[in-house]
């Protein structure tokens, strides 16, 4: 056997090893439930707040508890209300007046699937509906004030301004508690996803009192769409002073039982700039303070009642007779678009806001690629294209690597009859033919290991390009041509019904024949692979023949059910690999037969079948 083929078998080993471990490891996800589809409310139990502290526990009533002590257990339902519109160009939904809750949010650019009258996706719901998720801002009662004294989940606030939350229309709420202090929320909202919760509080009494206040996300159970995909994070997203903290819903719920807060809670003092907040697969809901300002990023987990709760909590602060104190936190609740999110970041000050967007441990490519990705996009405005275009890039990037092993790989065949005279004259003397192909391959230049090194690389780039893919928003329903509706998920037609012309129904992804349930892409990466293979006369070693035959079939099956955005580069890939090595071989004075190599890998195959 040659070097060269040595080599090639060796990088195909290889990769095969790297795909399927990656199968093994991180198996393709779970269909993902409805999470509109219609569900009984789960009854709920309140938690006992430790002593120790001021918490923020749900009370009976959904209300964050600032003082100490235990409630009823009470069915999980949302108090009635009345309630004030939302309508932006990207968002619907409403305020509740009881309790001045954000816990009705609809992305209006967004359905749940790619069916005609698909839903919009919904992000946030009242407590007592399934996947109950809101938004709750408040005070802590400090110094000279009763906890009655402040308001909570059951306070009826009324509207001071404002009909309907706009962009261009923010709308005020307002709540005397008839003791000295008058309360205020202000809520604006930008174009996109940010809100800003400016809370207000006039001491017209006689005695000064202190204050906290608070913003909190509370999420009732794990979301029914959780993928639960390793490669993918949902859960518990924050930044503390610039670091980054990612906890999936299980790391909560093994967080150590906290005194002071009630709860399963881990809690960080953050001196500068953070955020905090839950994200899935596509969309986030994140409390941003000002930058530059102190407060206590909480997370919680309550076990007898299954609430989620990520807190940020300002410091104390005085408000003296006759004054009014002031605190504004922002609220971003919507989709994680890379442009939008940056957009925050770059001009509205959101420190590292672009972490957010899960880009795993290869975020030194997978940040880069994307935005050359989106980059490409802004010009060509189809996603599919400019994954062919992006895999131009970065095929053209590593063609000096691609044309030195392509170079060395030539001159090792131009080396093959000094190489056989080495084995012949060595014979069973393996150190000597050792010593003597080194001599060879110093003097000649050549390294024979260089051969794997295209298709390494390719493995690093590979893995970055598919979490691209499967998690950031822009692939999600994204087409390309004709069949291919969806460059975020596997090719939906099949070879079983004749790709459409028979009217039968495809598998079901999660049957048995949906392995053998192969579309179009995966049927041309096979092809692609095959024909690369076919640049070089096949090995004469029997088992290295049936190595070769299998390979590109296997690969074939094994990505059959991955994305179309990443077979769709495996086969741009492929196709410009054998381009690039046809075009090097030429040059160095070797003319590949392509079609005299398929000719005699079917010669050899009939006259196989013949002796049997």
């Amino acid at each position: 056997m040659d070097d060269q083929n040595k080599n090639l078998i060796l990088a195909t080993a290889l990769s095969f090893i790297v795909i399927l471990v990656w199968l093994v490891v991180f198996p393709p996800p779970d269909t993902a439930t409805d999470p509109n589809a219609p569900a009984v409310a789960e009854q709920t139990e309140d938690t006992q707040t430790a002593a120790g502290g001021t918490t923020l526990s749900p009370g009976a009533d959904g209300a964050p508890q600032s003082t100490l002590g235990t409630t009823d257990t009470t069915p999980d339902a949302a108090p009635q209300s009345a309630r004030l519109p939302i309508d932006t160009p990207r968002l619907s939904g409403s305020i509740a007046l009881t309790g001045a809750r954000i816990d009705d949010l609809a992305l209006k650019d967004y359905r749940v699937d790619l069916t005609t009258d698909s839903p919009e996706v919904t992000l946030m719901r009242p407590q007592g509906e399934a996947d109950a998720y809101y938004a709750l801002h408040g005070w802590i009662a400090g110094t000279n004030v009763d906890a009655a004294a402040v308001p909570g989940a059951t306070t009826d606030w009324q509207i001071a301004d404002g009909e309907t939350l706009t962009p261009d229309t923010p709308v005020t709420l307002a709540w005397d508690n008839g003791s000295g202090l008058v309360f205020r929320r202000t809520i604006s909202v930008d174009d996109h996803y940010m809100f800003r919760i400016v809370q207000s509080v006039e001491n017209t009494g006689d005695a000064a009192v202190s204050l906290r206040p608070y913003s909190l996300l509370r999420r009732h159970g794990e979301p029914s769409d959780l993928k639960n995909f390793f490669i993918l994070h949902e859960g518990l997203v924050r930044l503390s002073d610039g670091e980054l903290e990612e906890a999936s819903y299980d790391n909560m719920v093994d967080y150590d039982t906290d005194p002071r807060e009630g709860a399963n809670a881990e809690r960080i003092e953050v001196s500068d700039s953070g955020w905090i907040g839950f994200t899935d697969h596509y969309w986030m809901s994140t409390l941003i303070p000002p930058a530059q300002t102190p407060f206590r990023s909480t997370a919680k987990f309550y076990p007898t009642q299954n609430i989620y709760q990520a807190e940020a909590v300002l410091p104390q602060q005085e408000v003296a007779p006759g004054a009014t104190l002031t605190s504004e936190t922002y609220l971003f609740s919507g989709a994680k678009e890379w442009e939008t999110i940056r957009a925050y970041q770059n001009d509205g000050g959101v420190t590292k806001f672009l972490d957010a967007i899960d880009w795993g441990w290869f975020f030194f490519l997978t940040k880069p690629i994307f935005a050359v990705l989106h980059w490409l996009h802004s010009f060509i405005g189809n996603m599919g294209w400019s994954i062919i275009a992006l895999t131009i890039v970065l095929k053209a990037l590593l063609f000096p690597l691609a044309y030195k092993s392509y170079a060395s790989m030539a001159k090792m065949k131009e080396l093959q009859p000094q190489m056989e005279q080495i084995k012949e004259k060595a014979g069973d003397d393996r150190q000597k033919l050792q010593k003597e192909m080194m001599e060879l391959y110093r003097k000649e230049k050549v390294n024979p290991a260089s051969g794997c090194l295209p298709i390494l690389l390719q493995i690093p780039i590979f893995f970055s390009l598919y979490k691209v893919i499967f998690v950031t928003l822009e692939l999600r329903h994204a087409p390309w041509v004709g069949w291919i509706r969806d460059l975020s998920a596997p090719d939906p037609s099949s070879i079983l019904n004749l790709f459409g012309l028979l009217p039968f129904a495809t598998p079901d992804p999660e049957s048995f024949l949906a392995i053998i349930s192969l579309g179009i892409l995966p049927i041309l990466l096979g092809i692609s692979m095959w024909l690369q293979q076919k640049l070089n006369p096949a090995p004469a070693d029997p088992t290295q023949q049936m190595i070769f035959a299998w390979m590109p079939w296997v690969f074939m099956f094994m990505l059959g059910n991955f994305a179309s955005g990443l077979v769709l580069y495996w086969i741009t890939n492929n196709t410009i690999t054998f381009l690039q090595q046809y075009a090097i071989m030429r040059s160095h004075g070797y003319k590949p037969d392509v079609f005299g190599n398929i000719r005699k890998s079917f010669r050899r195959k009939s006259a196989a079948e013949g002796k049997k």
